[in-house]
């Protein structure tokens, strides 16, 4: 039997997904590339409006099927039911994505400085950015293992992986809390530990660490940032994550796991 062409690696027909948080941004990016490659999926969100209006959108652009589901990725009985759901409509899950968290810019209040940060607030972020994952995945593995095969792709930050350098920030701005980086933090050593876990059940599991996206910030902030970026710009919404998404969920990554894609225009990486 001859080898797989390239073309034939990064298809995806007959696969199926799961997006949780797939609703908006670069979770609906991700869903939308997947199913562009072929796939059929389901996306989720705390608002089960929102998941339905996103998977008819993504129908009417791809033909694929598509469903949508709310799921409170911070609740267990609600991640335990959207995970079934998905799985009863699709009949399996080839591909999590799990495109949850957010709070980057201090949930709650006004300043990312920690001598303002409340407990609540740490804990909220903790909550909402790794332990949701853990949720998740607890729910859908189960799923994997029975198929002995499967793909996890998470969702961190360059956020997990440098310092910040607050002088960017207009005042008009609210920098990156402390709390968001160790959150993102957690997430990748999460994956690197879950592959680890996981390999031997044919699942790979790897992270996206993505830079800043664009997206209405003044326009002082979106200069600095990008005169920070080897490539000289913020990522873009609907175009930059795709392609790394459809990487990590097809047999072009089939020899992928526990990997970090970092997908953020060389900011991480220029001194």
């Amino acid at each position: 039997m001859p080898a797989p062409t390239a073309r034939e690696l990064f298809d995806l027909t007959g696969q199926t997904f799961l997006v949780v948080g797939g609703a908006r941004t670069l979770g609906f990016d991700m869903a939308l590339a997947l199913a562009e490659a072929g796939a059929n999926g389901a996306v989720t969100s705390r608002n089960p409006e929102a998941a339905v209006t996103a998977a008819t959108a993504i129908h009417a652009a791809t033909g694929r099927t598509m469903h949508g589901f709310g799921l409170d990725a911070g609740d267990e009985a609600s991640v335990q039911a959207g995970v079934t759901a998905a799985h009863a409509a699709l009949g399996r899950i080839d591909v999590l994505i799990n495109s949850v968290g957010g709070g980057g810019g201090g949930s709650g209040t006004s300043s990312g400085r920690i001598e303002e940060r409340m407990l609540q607030q740490w804990e909220l972020i903790q909550r909402t950015n790794s332990t949701a994952l853990f949720l998740i995945c607890k729910h859908v593995v189960p799923h994997m293992r029975a198929q002995k095969a499967g793909s996890i792709i998470n969702v961190a930050s360059i956020a997990g992986l440098v310092g910040r350098d607050r002088r960017i920030y207009p005042p008009e701005m609210t920098p990156q809390s402390v709390d968001y980086a160790t959150a993102k933090a957690a997430v990748i050593g999460f994956t690197t530990d879950l592959a680890g876990a996981l390999g031997g059940d044919g699942i790979r599991v790897n992270v996206i660490s993505p830079g800043g996206f664009e997206r209405g910030q003044p326009p002082v902030f979106v200069q600095a940032y990008g005169d920070r970026c080897m490539l000289g710009r913020m990522g873009r919404d609907g175009i930059d994550l795709k392609g790394a998404a459809v990487f990590l969920a097809s047999n072009a990554s089939a020899y992928v796991t526990g990997h970090n894609l970092i997908v953020d225009g060389g900011f991480s990486r220029w001194r």
